[in-house]
């Protein structure tokens, strides 16, 4: 039998759809098996979202051929998209496909077996239709991604990805109801919600959208949590929160990506709100919801961003009082048009500015979970700690590790939380 192995980089939309990927090469008869193994078949499905990306997916794809100099090398994703060319020119690589076409993946790397290496990319802008990769076997996860949305056309002046994306398309919401039920048949408790921009969902169809979506999955039995990823802040309106205060499944967690507190390096960013409209929607869902964790992203160093600017930038995240923050620096992307900038900010300035970033969110981090110590929470628990517990999630996103004799893998338990440290909440189980 021959044997498939599969690398995956980046975001979340990538990991759902290697493993649709992966089950159609299962379906035709392969072996699915690790990377670091031996196989017939690697494929990569890459990242571009910054420079680091590109360069670990050079690097997979090296790693591939050495494993196996006589293997097919596939490589797929964004980086895939934007840069066939400069992949095709990595020695080994057989064939590049891109972001569309995936569901005829295992033909094409087939074709490609006997022939010289073959570039599969298409024009991405001109795709409006969803292309579905359904999964319907699981990997024996807690939790399970659903992909609802493919492209984005925001087109922010320092991201790559509406150009390796397309055009926003959004999956039926028959289509993710019936996914959603076969999960829950096969004891999934917690699905979420993916896409490249999940705040896009429905603004191409007539019938439904993302308030409409999640109602409907609400009422799905065996579904117990409904988490949504990365959303961007104008969805969150009133009339949005107001639709989704009913839910009993949806998580109290919410990604805002903010990127920057400061008017004038959003407005540079081609970013669609303002610090205060910002602020203003952060207020409401804490409103709503008194447990809410907002959780973020915020860029540091973006062409032309100067001290004054990064001061505003600090002082915002200082009074919004983050849950959590991914924090990054400004990675120049070619074909963008902040990348055409002149006023680059220096690598040792972004340094400098991230680190500021970093011990401001960190306070806030601790004093989120600080609200929580002593209280009981739900936690849905996963995996085996390090420390010899298990860890879990709570609704609202936070980590927590308690110790038990019996396997709590895929088990909801109420928690009494003790103390965190780290970022991590410790605590016991009880009833």
């Amino acid at each position: 039998m021959k044997k498939a192995a599969f690398y995956t980089l980046g975001c979340k939309v990538n990991q759902y759809e290697t493993e649709a990927m992966a089950e159609l090469f299962a379906d035709a008869g392969y072996e699915v098996c690790d990377f670091s193994e031996k196989a017939d078949v690697y494929v990569i499905n890459t990242c571009s979202v910054t420079n680091m990306g590109d360069r670990k997916s050079r690097q997979v794809i090296r790693r591939a051929k050495k494993t196996n100099p006589d293997a097919v090398v596939a490589v797929t994703g964004c980086y895939a998209q934007t840069a066939p060319d400069e992949i095709l020119g990595i020695d080994g690589v057989n064939i590049v496909i891109g972001t569309k076409g995936r569901g005829d993946i295992v033909r094409l790397v087939e074709d490609a077996a006997t022939g010289a290496p073959v570039n599969c990319v298409s024009d991405i802008m001109t795709n409006h239709e969803f292309e579905e990769l359904n999964i319907k076997r699981y990997m024996n996860r807690t939790r399970a991604f659903i992909k609802i949305q493919e492209g984005c056309s925001q087109f922010c002046s320092y991201c790559i990805i509406p150009y390796a994306r397309g055009p926003v398309r959004s999956r039926p919401s028959d289509e993710v109801v019936c996914e959603v039920k076969r999960l829950a048949q096969n004891s999934y408790k917690e699905i979420i919600l993916v896409g490249i921009h999940v705040a896009s969902y429905g603004k191409d169809l007539t019938d439904t959208s993302l308030e409409k979506l999640i109602a409907e999955l609400d009422g799905i039995d065996g579904i117990e949590r409904i988490r949504l990823s990365s959303i961007e802040p104008m969805t969150l309106d009133r009339k949005f929160i107001d639709s989704i205060k009913a839910s009993k499944k949806l998580c109290h967690h919410f990604h805002i990506s903010l990127q920057s507190g400061c008017d004038e390096t959003l407005k540079r960013m081609n970013r669609k709100y303002t610090a205060e409209q910002f602020g203003g929607i952060v207020n409401g869902i804490r409103d709503a919801f008194s447990d809410a964790a907002v959780t973020t992203d915020i860029m540091v160093g973006f062409p032309g961003e100067t001290d004054g600017e990064f001061a505003k930038t600090a002082e915002f995240v200082r009074k919004t009082d983050f849950a959590d923050a991914h924090i990054f620096q400004y990675s120049r992307r070619k074909g963008t048009p902040a990348a055409k900038r002149a006023d680059q900010v220096s690598p040792e300035v972004k340094e400098k500015r991230a680190k500021v970033i970093a011990e401001i969110t960190e306070k806030s981090r601790d004093a989120f979970l600080s609200r929580f110590v002593g209280k009981t929470m739900r936690v849905l628990f996963e995996q085996r700690a390090a420390d010899g517990m298990f860890e879990g999630k709570t609704d609202n996103y936070i980590t927590v590790h308690a110790p038990s004799d019996a396997d709590l893998n895929d088990e909801f338990r109420d928690v009494k939380l003790e103390k965190h440290e780290n970022g991590i909440m410790y605590g016991h189980i009880v009833g």
